[in-house]
């Protein structure tokens, strides 16, 4: 009998403390993000502390991306809204300026990249692939979580120390690997203009037929352009990614053929590039870190 009476009461303190838990649960602040990058962000600096929303899914296209009627409830329903800014969301601008914090929003001006296209000057939004940039986004994402959840300062201040520890070893991993593709393989052929950041900080001169936003067509003369560019510098391979559709770099080897030069695609599962998303949960690519990780191994895996 007091085996069984034991037993009860066990399950009752279990139950107990499963109600407690999910309270807590309940009590947890709400921050809700809009790209698969700012959730990894915020699970490493206080995943523990908060429940995340994520709007913008894991292998979808920011750029083209709009708003659901239940996107704009996660944003009303947050205690905290984090965005990119430098208009990457660019469907949803409005509505995350209004009750969001841009975590680029201190870069220096001089560190954005700016780029000519048909006549105007476009602000790129590809900064995470600048790693000192991603280090200041991140920075300011923990400020903000702090200001949030002040009882968890130091947890969140230790949790971005690490972090930050770890990005700049994986930099110097990135430029270790890189520096072992010789000079005149130093090309970059995507299919839209999502790598200069990464163009600069290592060295690789990087070439895409459309411009920084996929929203933008893709002209036949930029078509032809490119082209010509992987001809004239015998490139070895071009790399589909993974939020755009691989058939536009198939035409770009046919068109090469027709020109009797035979260059490699880069593409299918697990072999593209992530440029404007990371990789569903599970997967490889499925954090910033080994999103690089899988980039720097794929680019010189093919262009050594």
């Amino acid at each position: 009998e007091s085996a069984s009476t034991e037993a009860m009461s066990a399950a009752d303190t279990a139950g107990t403390e499963a109600m407690m838990a999910e309270d807590e649960n309940t009590d947890k602040k709400i921050v809700t993000v809009t790209t698969s990058f700012l959730y990894d962000m915020v699970g490493q600096l206080a995943g523990e502390f908060v429940e995340r929303e994520l709007i913008i899914p894991a292998g979808e296209d920011p750029h083209l991306y709009v708003a659901k009627p239940e996107d704009l409830k996660k944003i009303e329903e947050a205690d905290m809204v984090l965005y990119h800014g430098l208009h990457f969301e660019g469907k949803m601008q409005d509505v995350l300026e209004a009750k969001g914090y841009a975590v680029a929003s201190t870069f220096a001006d001089d560190k954005i990249g700016k780029m000519e296209e048909n006549g105007e000057t476009v602000i790129d939004p590809h900064f995470w692939f600048d790693i000192d940039l991603y280090k200041e986004a991140t920075a300011n994402a923990a400020e903000k979580l702090k200001e949030l959840l002040p009882d968890n300062k130091e947890d969140i201040d230790a949790h971005l120390a690490a972090y930050l520890e770890e990005l700049t070893a994986l930099d110097e991993e990135n430029k270790a690997a890189l520096d072992g593709i010789e000079k005149e393989n130093r090309y970059l052929i995507t299919p839209h203009d999502a790598f200069n950041y990464f163009s600069r900080r290592y060295d690789i001169e990087v070439v895409a037929p459309q411009g920084v936003s996929t929203d933008s067509e893709v002209a036949n003369k930029d078509l032809e352009d490119t082209v010509d560019f992987i001809v004239e510098h015998g490139v070895k391979a071009i790399f589909a990614e993974s939020t755009t559709d691989p058939a536009r770099m198939e035409k770009l080897k046919e068109a090469c053929a027709a020109k009797g030069f035979d260059v490699k695609v880069v593409s299918g599962e697990g072999n593209e590039l992530f440029s404007d998303s990371l990789a569903p949960k599970g997967e490889d690519g499925d954090t910033y870190i080994d999103m690089y990780k899988h980039n720097v191994r794929l680019i010189t895996e093919n262009l050594k």
